[in-house]
């Protein structure tokens, strides 16, 4: 992507952000092709997103399924939107009327994948990706399932629920990144005993860990798919939220 003398400061920003991904890949021996980035658009409005698009980007994320129903009419139709909030079980049928819904990341107990899978089989829509999210941090404020049940989550999901496409783990480190080797170390960990047990190789087993302040860490690391908001799009603003 070349710089324009149009680019905005979000366009500028992502060229800056999609380099470091390159170096960062460089530097653990890996291919940039192989890491996603998933522009998190959370509280911007859909101006800003359309900046970030023509700068030849693709792949968003919104936390709140209220934004994504709001914003995806409004921009084009070959966007891949990713869900990466808490997904409550009355939010299940409207989030799956975004039609170029690429994933839910936030795949956290069997209930949510059972509702997910139903809604999906009742309105004939194909089978969905999503991730498991997994609590590597322990904390009791951060949604996700605890590592040691993972694998059975992961088993529910492949098993019990045709209509989704299990692709991964996905872990929220904490927020001042004191431990964020440690629960970079975890999902690695449990992704190794998930393609163990499951006959899967790493590669199909994707890693979504790394936020604006840690992402070249975690791709150092071994993430496949990094969620970069604020770097991208400037400090949130709670109180223009759609």
């Amino acid at each position: 992507m070349a710089t324009t003398a149009m680019d905005g400061a979000a366009a500028t920003a992502l060229r800056s952000v999609i380099n470091r991904v390159k170096q960062a890949a460089e530097r653990s021996s890996r291919s940039s092709d192989r890491i996603n980035v998933v522009a998190v658009s959370k509280t911007k409005p859909v101006s800003l997103l359309r900046e970030v698009y023509d700068a030849g980007h693709r792949c968003f994320g919104e936390n709140y399924v209220q934004e994504i129903i709001e914003k995806s009419p409004q921009l084009p139709e070959d966007i891949e939107w990713h869900f990466i909030g808490n997904l409550q079980s009355n939010k299940v049928k409207p989030l799956l009327s975004v039609p170029n819904l690429a994933m839910v990341e936030t795949v956290d107990d069997e209930k949510i994948a059972n509702n997910l899978d139903w809604v999906i089989g009742n309105i004939g829509r194909k089978p969905l990706k999503v991730l498991v999210q997994v609590n590597t941090s322990g904390e009791t404020s951060k949604f996700g399932v605890d590592p040691d049940g993972c694998l059975e989550l992961v088993k529910h999901v492949t098993s019990n629920c045709p209509n989704l496409e299990f692709c991964g783990l996905m872990t929220i480190g904490m927020p001042d990144y004191t431990s964020t080797p440690e629960n970079f170390k975890t999902l690695a960990k449990c992704r190794t005993e998930v393609c163990n047990v499951f006959g899967i190789s790493e590669e199909q087993c994707e890693l979504s860990m790394g936020m604006s302040g840690d992402f070249e860490l975690a791709i150092e690391m071994g993430s496949t798919n990094i969620r970069v908001g604020s770097t991208i799009f400037g400090a949130r603003e709670y109180a223009k939220r759609l």
